[in-house]
């Protein structure tokens, strides 16, 4: 499973290894001067990352060895990051540092305890260089634990320019033009989106982007904190424009029994790989990564994206999602964690990852130039320059019970509507149910 937001290039480690892989640090990249103060200590750090992801972070991380002296270790936590961050605090083997991919998650381990809030010099350097919605996201109580290290861009379409070309059809500007310019494309030989239905959470990021256009971001904030019953009207609307085309075979490649069938890899896949069936997939910018190094596409040209469309005179969805870093109270190396912190909040930092791609960065301060390609800066302009108004991903602020548990709550009951889409209002009713017992647990 993968819980990622935003519009660049990206991840492809996909299937996330649930047996912990370490890597050592301290590698020959240079990040600039630097008194080598922590020579000797060794930072651990547990993040989701394998892959292109683990070796592009362990970059950052040896940057920040050149320039400090210590060494770092990370440990690849597969998705369940709570149960094994858990299990190695009980087991007196805490991490120093781990990158947190959900905002419920970072609040839980705020809640328990766990966590030392970050420095003065870090909270002031995302002052400087963040917009302040990413210090909210970050905090509780008030007080700031999370950085986040790692955004996503979850508001891209991506699309063969092939296919859209055969069709006639042009980027569309609304949800109804996508869907218009969708039943276009089938009727010219392929089907117009393939949809990752077997991974639930793909089906959320759906539900997200229309439900903020739609129904505006005060709703979406009171719904993602259970302020707002998922059975207002606003939802059982959300769920009917979904529906509109979950329902339209000409729309949905093989059909809604076939995308149940097909995970987020192979979605891209329908897409972009050998035997296209589909002329386009929605998901965030990592979406970009598969296509490019699974499929050897290259990106603005045999693979390009538009923004999420705006839904019924609403202003165009900018949903994300990101990893934040946090400081474990029980590592042992908790001070030389903090100092990585330091690092990691600084453009310096975040240019060792954009350099390699896959990466987006919410810090306003990492100059755009520093991406790989005009795809990726324009994804992380969009980010950047949307400031204030992001919203980070819906189900990721959840109680993981609602929001991000594989066969349970928001996932299972959209696969479910995604089955039938023809009863949003009992849908709506079988959430609120879902998420009154869990934000209670």
């Amino acid at each position: 499973m993968m819980r990622r937001t935003t519009l660049l290039t990206g991840c492809t480690a996909l299937a996330l290894a649930l047996g912990a892989t370490a890597c050592g640090g301290g590698g020959p990249v240079s990040a600039g001067g630097g008194d080598k103060a922590l020579g000797g200590q060794t930072v651990t750090v547990a993040g989701v990352w394998t892959g292109s992801e683990q070796k592009n972070f362990q970059k950052v991380l040896d940057a920040f060895s050149a320039k400090t002296g210590a060494k770092t270790q990370f440990i690849s936590t597969g998705d369940n990051v709570s149960t094994v961050v858990g299990s190695k605090i009980e087991g007196g083997n805490a991490p120093d540092v781990v990158m947190v991919p959900q905002v419920g998650v970072l609040q839980q381990f705020a809640k328990k305890g766990w966590l030392t809030p970050l420095s003065a010099t870090t909270e002031k350097t995302v002052d400087a260089g963040y917009a302040p919605v990413w210090k909210k996201y970050g905090s509780v109580d008030g007080r700031l634990y999370g950085l986040y290290f790692k955004a996503a861009h979850k508001s891209t379409v991506w699309y063969s320019p092939d296919a859209l070309d055969q069709a006639g059809v042009k980027p569309p500007k609304t949800y109804d033009e996508m869907l218009k310019a969708g039943r276009t494309v089938s009727d010219s030989g392929l089907a117009a989106f393939s949809v990752a239905g077997q991974d639930g959470w793909t089906l959320t990021d759906w539900f997200e982007n229309i439900y903020l256009s739609q129904a505006g971001p005060e709703k979406y904030d009171a719904l993602a904190a259970h302020k707002l019953k998922w059975t207002d009207a606003s939802v059982v609307k959300a769920l009917g424009t979904l529906g509109k085309l979950f329902k339209d075979k000409r729309l949905v490649a093989g059909g809604q029994k076939e995308a149940l069938n097909t995970d987020f890899p192979g979605s891209v896949e329908k897409v972009f790989g050998p035997k296209p069936e589909a002329g386009m997939v929605y998901e965030g910018d990592f979406v970009a990564g598969v296509a490019h190094d699974q499929f050897g596409k290259t990106i603005g040209t045999d693979a390009n994206f538009f923004p999420f469309p705006a839904v019924d005179g609403g202003k165009a969805p900018v949903v994300s999602g990101g990893d934040a870093a946090v400081v474990l109270k029980d590592g042992k190396n908790a001070k030389a964690g903090m100092k990585l912190l330091e690092y990691l909040a600084t453009p310096e930092a975040a240019a060792v990852w954009a350099k390699a791609g896959g990466f987006l960065s919410p810090n306003k301060k990492l100059d755009l130039a520093q991406y790989g390609d005009d795809v990726t800066r324009a994804t992380a302009k969009s980010l950047v320059t949307a400031g204030d108004s992001v919203r980070f991903d819906m189900s990721d602020q959840a109680p993981a019970a609602f929001g991000g548990t594989k066969g349970a709550g928001e996932w299972k009951l959209l696969q479910d509507f995604l089955r039938d889409p023809s009863d949003p209002k009992g849908t709506a009713a079988r959430l609120e149910s879902a998420a009154a017992k869990a934000y209670q647990g």
